[in-house]
């Protein structure tokens, strides 16, 4: 189930810093459950690096990650990444080139009983319009299917929360915009709570519920994307 994400005074410092610069400083927003959040800037602005603080990959200097109310990071706590049901999603889709997009759907639900297993594999098959193409390879996909199977992968978990991380980087502008509309429309209809970085305006404006800017490691707002 999606639940609410929380960043309260949130600052980031990588080891060896100069002068304990942080990567991140001041960074305070909540995202409701079930809506899409996005952080929009150029490269070298935090953003990516507060998704990392998101995930459990980079420790907290200062301040708070929380989801459903639960701390995840804070000086002095950190859950590790596997334990957070926080779902991740990369530039690189990196999909396993010998399994289908199903079993690559599955890969992580291994644990799970086998009906249960094909179950979900084929309610996301369905919710990302691919029903007809789990027993296809990632070679015999076009980068906008890749794209989605990978997305699939990444809900498969029933994650709490999904991270995004510039998703659409290698694709063409108009196979982008159209896939921003896609995953947006697939987000919403699976409940799922989100969060996506990228430097891409049109992209935020379409995907996004809320977004914030990044500027030299701090948010400068957080609303509302216009519609």
């Amino acid at each position: 189930m999606s639940v609410r994400l929380e960043l309260d005074d949130l600052s980031v410092v990588y080891d060896g810093a100069r002068d304990g610069h942080p990567a991140v400083a001041g960074v305070s927003l909540s995202l409701e459950a079930g809506r899409i959040g996005c952080l929009l800037g150029p490269s070298g602005c935090g953003k990516t690096t507060v998704l990392k603080a998101i995930a459990g990959f980079e420790p907290v200097r200062a301040g708070q990650v929380r989801l459903g109310g639960s701390v995840l990071s804070a000086p002095g706590v950190h859950v590790q990444p596997e334990r957070r049901r926080v779902g991740m999603m990369f530039q690189e889709y990196a999909l396993f080139p010998h399994l289908s997009a199903a079993e690559n759907v599955a890969f992580g639900l291994r644990r799970r009983p086998a009906p249960e297993r094909r179950a979900r594999v084929a309610e996301l098959l369905a919710l990302v319009d691919l029903a007809d193409a789990g027993e296809r390879y990632p070679h015999q996909l076009s980068g906008g299917q890749q794209q989605r199977i990978a997305l699939a992968r990444a809900l498969a978990p029933e994650p709490a929360l999904l991270l995004l991380d510039e998703p659409f980087s290698n694709l063409d502008g108009a196979t982008r915009e159209r896939l921003s509309v896609e995953v947006r429309d697939i987000l919403h209809r699976a409940g799922q709570t989100a969060m996506l970085v990228t430097h891409h305006h049109s992209e935020a404006r379409t995907l996004a519920d809320d977004i914030g800017t990044m500027h030299n490691g701090r948010l400068t707002d957080w609303a509302a994307a216009p519609r």
